[in-house]
C-alpha cells in the first residue's frame, strides 16, 4: 500500500513538474497565442484554402463568427453591467477615448498617404481605430497595476457591447461604400452574424450561464480555434488574391512607427486626461487600460463581415497593434502597482468572485482564466 502511494506521488510530483515545464516562460515579450496567430498567416501563405476548400472554409468562418458572439452574450452579467453604470463618468470617458478620439487620430493619419502609408494599410489603420476596447487584458493589467478592476469589468464589457452596434456605422460612415470590399449590405450581416446571436447569448444566459462557466476552458479553446479559423480564412483570401504584394518591409515599419506613436499618445491622453477630469488613482488605471487599447477579438470577426475578402491587410494594423499594447501595458501595469501611492493588492479570492460574477472576463481567448493574474506573469493569462 505505502509502495503504491509512493509510486502515485511520484506520478503526480512527475505530471505536476511536467506542465510546468511546458508552461510559456513568463519572461517571454510576445502573447502564447500572437505565436498561434502568426503560424496561421504562415499557414495561409503557404496552403491557402481554394476552390471547394475555400467555400467549406468560408462557411465554417461565418458559423464561428456567430458562435463566438453568441458565447460574448452568454458570458456578460446582465446585473454586473447594470451595476456599473453607477460609475457613469468613468464608462462615459472609457467611450469617448474608444470612438471618439482614436478615431479622430485615425482620421488624421489620412495625411501619411501615400508617402508613409498606402490606402489599404491607411484602411486597416483607421478600422483599428474604430474596434472596442478589450475586456480580459483590460481587467488583467488594472489589477496587476491595483485599479479599479470592477469598473475595468464594466468598461470592458460596455465597450464591446456598444461597439457591436458602433463599429460597422461608423466604418460605414468614415470608410464608406468606396472602401476596398465594404458595402452597406456589411451592415445587415453585422446584425444577423454579429448582434443577433449576442442577444440570443444573453437571453439563454438565464438556462445555460452555468454550463459556460463550468466549461468555461473548453469553450476558451472554441474561441481561440474560432478566432484562427477567422483569420487563416481571410489571409487565404488575400493571398488567393495577391495583395502582399501592396506591402513592402518599408511600408511595414512605417505601419510600426505609426501604431507605436498612437499607443503612446492614447497611453498618455487616458492616464492624465483622467487626472485631469478629477479621477482617483485606482479610476484613472482603468481609464487608461480600457481607454487605450483595442480588442482583437471583437475586431477580426467584425473585419472578416465588413471588408469580406480584402479582410487580411484590413486586419494586419489591428494584429500588430494587439501585441504592442500587450508588451507595452505589461511593463505599465508592473510599475503601477510599484507606486508609492498603490493601495494592497486586493485579496485573490475577492477578485475572482469579481470575476466570476462579470460574466466576461475571458473575452475571446476563454481561456478560463481568473480575471486576476499573478503580478509580473501577464502573459500567463493575457491572451486578448
Amino acid at each position: 500500500m505505502e509502495g503504491a502511494r509512493a509510486a502515485r506521488d511520484r506520478t503526480t510530483h512527475t505530471d505536476r513538474s511536467t506542465v510546468r515545464r511546458l508552461r510559456w516562460p513568463s519572461w517571454m515579450p510576445i502573447d502564447p497565442y500572437i505565436v498561434l496567430l502568426l503560424g496561421t498567416v504562415g499557414l495561409a501563405a503557404l496552403l491557402p484554402a481554394r476552390g471547394t476548400a475555400a467555400d467549406v472554409t468560408s462557411g465554417a468562418s461565418t458559423a464561428a463568427i456567430a458562435f463566438l458572439f453568441f458565447l460574448y452574450g452568454a458570458r456578460l452579467s446582465t446585473r454586473e453591467a447594470l451595476d456599473g453604470l453607477k460609475h457613469w463618468r468613468l464608462h462615459l470617458t472609457v467611450l469617448i477615448c474608444t470612438f471618439v478620439v482614436f478615431p479622430a487620430f485615425g482620421l488624421a493619419a489620412r495625411a501619411l498617404v501615400p508617402e508613409l502609408l498606402t490606402q489599404p494599410l491607411y484602411q486597416g489603420l483607421l478600422f483599428l481605430t474604430l474596434v472596442p476596447s478589450t475586456i480580459q487584458s483590460s481587467i488583467a493589467f488594472t489589477s496587476i497595476a491595483r485599479g479599479n478592476v470592477p469598473a475595468a469589468i464594466c468598461a470592458g464589457s460596455f465597450s464591446s457591447l456598444v461597439g457591436i452596434v458602433l463599429t460597422p456605422l461608423l466604418a460605414a460612415w468614415l470608410l464608406g461604400g468606396g472602401a476596398v470590399g465594404f458595402s452597406t449590405d456589411s451592415l445587415v450581416k453585422i446584425v444577423l452574424q454579429l448582434l443577433v446571436p449576442f442577444v440570443a447569448g444573453q437571453v439563454l444566459r438565464r438556462w445555460i450561464g452555468g454550463f459556460v462557466s463550468r466549461h468555461k476552458k473548453v469553450l476558451g479553446l472554441v474561441d481561440r480555434g474560432s478566432i484562427l479559423l477567422v483569420v487563416y480564412t481571410a489571409f487565404s483570401e488575400g493571398m488567393n488574391q495577391g495583395i502582399w504584394h501592396q506591402v513592402s518591409p518599408v511600408r511595414l515599419a512605417g505601419l510600426l512607427g505609426v501604431e507605436a506613436v498612437l499607443l503612446a499618445v492614447m497611453l498618455a491622453l487616458t492616464w492624465y486626461g483622467a487626472k485631469a477630469l478629477g479621477f482617483v488613482r485606482e479610476d484613472r488605471i482603468a481609464i487608461q487600460f480600457a481607454g487605450s487599447k483595442k480588442s482583437l477579438a471583437s475586431g477580426l470577426p467584425m473585419a472578416s463581415v465588413l471588408f469580406a475578402g480584402h479582410a487580411s491587410l484590413a486586419v494586419l494594423p489591428l494584429m500588430l497593434f494587439h501585441q504592442m499594447q500587450l508588451m507595452v501595458c505589461a511593463v505599465i501595469a508592473k510599475r503601477r502597482a510599484r507606486d508609492p501611492e498603490a493601495a494592497p493588492a486586493p485579496a485573490p479570492d475577492a477578485s475572482a468572485e469579481t470575476a466570476e460574477a462579470s460574466g466576461g472576463t475571458a473575452e475571446a481567448s476563454g481561456d478560463g482564466s481568473a480575471a486576476h493574474p499573478v503580478e509580473g506573469k501577464p502573459h500567463d493569462r493575457v491572451l486578448r
